[in-house]
């Protein structure tokens, strides 16, 4: 008897090959999320303070939202 071509046996086959390449492709793709995650935090990071808002003085304290 020859199970080789059996079309249940490629039937399972095919299936068992599906998931393995479903792993691999959610593995890579979560191994380039964590990589843009890791460049996303080292661009926040790089980002210059933001300056202080005036407390004195006429110049920067109020906002005329009137319009």
């Amino acid at each position: 008897m020859d199970i080789a071509n059996s079309t249940s046996v490629s039937t399972a086959t095919r299936y068992a090959q599906g998931e393995t390449a479903d792993a691999v492709n959610l593995l890579v793709l979560r191994k380039a999320m964590d990589i843009q995650e890791a460049g996303a935090l080292a661009l926040l990071s790089a980002l210059p303070q933001q300056p202080t808002l005036a407390t004195q003085g006429s110049l920067g304290r109020n906002v005329n939202v009137y319009a």
